[in-house]
């Protein structure tokens, strides 16, 4: 790849990354200095996603900034993924209240393992009706515990039936993350569902390659016009570094993945 294309694939890269601090130990510093992130020389990340109690403080950085399209990213039912499906919906509506334009769940992985095939699509329900008319519902499948292909479709196609507006396949918070197989399937699926929803592969990503990979795949699946941020998000914070570095940006800021 010429460096031109490569400069291009990674300042495409940087719009459809979810610029992600989801770490025990953030803090405001911590979540302002990843605001600040969010706007590079080649233009603004698609998103910033915080734990719920940091969506405030995101969103009063974020407009200091002039950041404003920006969108906030928040997570809720995470990491656990439990089947509690009061908790999950009041954890989206308390997120959404607080600002949040965007709520990545946990789809309750662990109950479909154990062989329950209703309680994800009632809590994934439930959630959306929480985020009400604006706020994007991004269900996290966690695909590297699901293993089975079987399980990863079901689980995508569960989400899709119950409302999702993205698929996402993992928190980041286990040992296997996104991978190109679990991609396939749920961008299977989504083709499948005619491109209505949108694609987070998440955790894992540390390159241009990486993400390379990543972007490839959802061509293949849909299209090149389908890949925008509206559709398809990379879910990481390192990934940033390298990104820049292709662009001639280099970053001082190491961040862990997640």
């Amino acid at each position: 790849m010429s460096y031109s294309a490569t400069t291009a694939l990674a300042t495409q890269a940087i719009g459809l990354l979810d610029l992600t601090s989801l770490n025990g130990n953030d803090s405001d510093a911590t979540i302002t200095a990843l605001c600040e992130r969010a706007l590079t020389p080649v233009g603004a990340v698609a998103a910033v996603c915080v734990y719920p109690r940091f969506v405030p403080l995101a969103r009063q950085v974020l407009d200091r900034l002039g950041a404003g399209l920006v969108r906030i990213a928040t997570v809720t039912n995470f990491p656990q993924g439990d089947a509690d499906i009061e908790r999950a919906a009041a954890e989206t509506r308390a997120a959404v209240a607080a600002g949040a334009d965007e709520v990545d769940v946990v789809y309750p992985y662990r109950a479909l393992m154990k062989g329950d095939r209703s309680v994800g699509h009632a809590l994934v329900q439930a959630c959306k009706t929480a985020c009400g008319e604006h706020a994007l519902l991004k269900v996290i499948l966690e695909t590297g515990e699901l293993a089975d292909p079987e399980l990863i479709e079901f689980a995508s196609r569960d989400a899709i039936a119950a409302g999702a507006d993205f698929i996402k396949t993992s928190t980041g918070k286990v040992a296997v993350n996104a991978t190109p197989e679990a991609a396939e399937i749920m961008l299977r699926v989504i083709a499948e569902q005619g491109g209505r929803v949108g694609f987070k592969p998440a955790g894992g990503m540390r390159t241009l390659d990486d993400a390379r990979m990543y972007i490839e795949q959802a061509e293949r699946y849909l299209d090149a016009s389908w890949v925008q941020s509206s559709h398809l998000r990379l879910g990481a914070s390192s990934l940033l570094n390298d990104l820049l570095r292709h662009v001639g940006q280099e970053s001082t800021t190491a961040q862990g993945d997640y």
